[in-house]
């Protein structure tokens, strides 16, 4: 837990492909839909915005601007208004990377659905795996 009483866990994945290219790849909302199945399963850019229809209902993703530091952060903003940050990193590591997602736990959140979410993420993560390992 961290000093506010949150708790977070760090979920992870090497990938065995160059940072760059994971990261050219997963940064581009538009292929959300083909490793976040958590997102969704469509995506579109509505008035400026990227929008989705996912498990919860129609959110509403803000990106981080691209950079060159490997960070994917994303606001999701849920069908009930609250916003969610979502910590995402790809870190070079020598000719792959890691790619390592923060979740953390709402305070609504109870300790099984807090794991269901860490099971869907860590599948999102193995996706994404797949998809770049087979480019």
């Amino acid at each position: 837990m961290t000093a506010s009483g949150t708790q977070s866990r760090h979920i992870g994945i090497h990938i065995d492909r160059p940072a760059r290219e994971v990261y050219d790849y997963a940064s581009d909302p538009s292929h959300l839909p083909e490793w976040a199945a958590g997102l969704g399963s469509s995506i579109e850019r509505t008035d400026g915005q990227w929008a989705a229809d996912s498990p919860m209902g129609r959110i509403l993703i803000d990106f981080a601007p691209r950079n060159d530091y490997g960070v994917l952060d994303h606001d999701v903003t849920l069908p009930t208004g609250e916003t969610v940050h979502n910590p995402l990193r790809v870190i070079a590591d020598t000719d792959g990377c890691e790619v390592v997602f923060t979740l953390r736990r709402r305070p609504d959140t109870g300790a099984d659905e807090f794991r269901r979410d860490a099971e869907a993420v860590s599948a999102d993560l193995a996706t994404l795996k797949r998809l770049m390992e087979r480019a």
